[in-house]
């Protein structure tokens, strides 16, 4: 049987030595814990795609292909398989605004080397591939 699973996509907006991280606030998932923005690829909608719109979505900016970079790929086990692409975001257009306040609660820069107790395990997995220059994971198999 062929699996078919969920595709996410996580943006890594970076300014400086930060990393923009964002608080969950009543979705019913990781709620007071802090993720990067991020969303679903749509039926139909290319990574590229996808992380543009939600870009403009969360947070009100404006990209463009060439904003972005995939740095890593994750092959995730959390109460179903996933599979998540992590993108490097590097300029955008516009000044960053909370666009989804019924989800997010806080946005906060971060520096990579010190971020808050409460980031979600896979996302601060993530960073931490992102920063070592690993460009695929595989999480959650062993839990």
């Amino acid at each position: 049987m062929r699996q078919r699973f969920p595709v996410a996509v996580h943006l890594f907006f970076q300014m400086d030595d930060r990393v923009l991280l964002s608080r969950r606030y009543q979705t019913g998932w990781h709620d007071g814990e802090y993720s990067v923005p991020a969303g679903h690829v749509e039926a139909g909608e290319t990574v590229t795609a996808s992380a543009i719109r939600e870009a403009a979505e969360e947070l009100g900016v404006s990209l463009t292909p060439a904003d972005l970079a995939v740095v890593h790929v994750m092959h995730r086990r959390s109460d179903d398989e996933r599979v998540d692409f992590f993108c490097h975001v590097c300029s955008w257009a516009g000044e960053i605004v909370n666009g989804e306040p019924d989800k997010c609660d806080d946005l906060r820069w971060c520096t990579l080397t010190v971020l808050p107790e409460n980031v979600i395990p896979y996302i601060r997995h993530a960073l931490a591939c992102w920063q070592a220059g690993l460009t695929y994971s595989e999480f959650g198999w062993d839990q």
